[in-house]
């Protein structure tokens, strides 16, 4: 039987596990992702033709359905004065 060669890749074990462990983070700073940023999810219903609209005002405004929405729901649902997100 012929012994498998481990390429060092996905799922290399460090060869100093300690030292790896203790190791200071070496990953750059990102901005947080929606899933991170907007830990709650909101499911509607809307007909085909509305999706459609949707959509359609987000790609020529240049944003995201989902941006667009948010900003939607700000202007619309204002937070109550003096109290934080």
């Amino acid at each position: 039987m012929k012994e498998r060669q481990s390429s060092g890749g996905f799922a290399a074990r460090p060869g100093d596990a300690e030292r790896w462990v203790r190791a200071p983070e070496h990953t750059p700073v990102r901005p947080p992702t929606a899933a991170e940023e907007y830990p709650a999810r909101l499911t509607i219903d809307v007909t085909v033709d509305m999706r459609g609209r949707i959509k359609i005002a987000a790609f020529q405004r240049g944003q995201t359905v989902a941006d667009m929405l948010r900003a939607l729901f700000e202007r619309e649902f204002p937070a109550p004065s003096g109290e934080k997100e």
